[in-house]
C-alpha cells in the first residue's frame, strides 16, 4: 500500500498494489485482511518546512495502523524508523548525531512518538533502524546490531534493508526487539 502505488515498478504476480493514504482507518482495515504481517516503511522527503516545523505522519499513521491490526488477527509489525530514533538516539557518532538532529530533528521527534506507540501494543513488533540509506545493490553482507553497544552510523543499501525486512516475516527472534542494520 502506497499513496503512489501504481507507480511502484515491481511486477509479481504475488504482488498486490493498493494505492491509499496510511492516514486513512478506512482503508487499513480492509487491507488486513488475509495479511500475515505487515511491514510499515514510510517516509517523508526532507523539505526545509518539515526540517523546521516537524511532521505527525510517522505517530499519526501508526497509530492508525496499531488500532487496526489490533482489532484484527494480524499480530505481525515490522516498522522501519532509522539510527538515532528512540533509545537508539546520541548512538551514531558525534557526526551522525549532530547532523541528525540539526537537520532532521523535529523529523526524528514523531519517529521517537511512532517507537513509543508500537512498544505499547500488544502486537508481535520489530523496529527496523537502519544506518544511512544508499542505492546500492543488494550484498547480503549486512550486521544485525541488537546490542546498544555496538550502535553506530554507518552505510546500508535500501536494497538490503529489504531483503531484511522480508526474512523477519517468518522469523521470531527478533520479536520486541529493535536492531540496528549496517552494511
Amino acid at each position: 500500500m502506497a499513496r503512489s502505488a501504481n507507480a511502484i515498478r515491481v511486477h509479481d504476480p504475488k504482488l498486490e498494489k493498493l494505492e491509499a493514504d496510511a492516514l486513512d482507518q478506512h482503508t487499513i482495515e480492509p487491507a488486513l485482511a488475509g495479511v500475515d504481517a505487515v511491514i510499515q516503511t514510510l517516509g517523508v522527503s526532507p523539505t526545509p518546512e518539515l526540517i523546521f516545523n516537524g511532521t505527525r505522519l510517522f505517530s499519526a499513521a501508526t497509530r492508525v495502523l496499531v488500532n487496526a491490526m489490533e482489532g484484527s488477527p494480524v499480530r505481525r509489525l515490522i516498522c522501519v524508523t532509522g539510527l538515532g530514533a528512540g533509545d537508539s538516539r546520541g548512538r551514531g557518532g558525534l557526526l551522525y548525531d549532530a547532523t541528525l538532529w540539526l537537520f532532521l530533528g523535529r523529523i526524528y521527534a514523531d519517529k521517537d512518538a511512532q517507537e513509543w506507540i508500537i512498544r505499547q501494543s500488544r502486537l508481535d513488533w520489530t523496529i527496523v533502524r537502519p544506518t544511512v540509506l544508499t542505492t546500492a545493490p543488494r550484498t547480503g553482507a549486512y550486521r544485525v546490531l541488537v546490542d546498544a553497544r555496538d550502535w553506530r552510523s554507518g552505510f546500508i543499501s535500501r536494497a538490503d534493508v529489504a531483503d531484511f525486512l522480508v526474512q523477519q516475516i517468518k522469523d521470531a527472534s527478533l520479536f520486541r526487539k529493535s536492531p540496528v542494520l549496517s552494511g
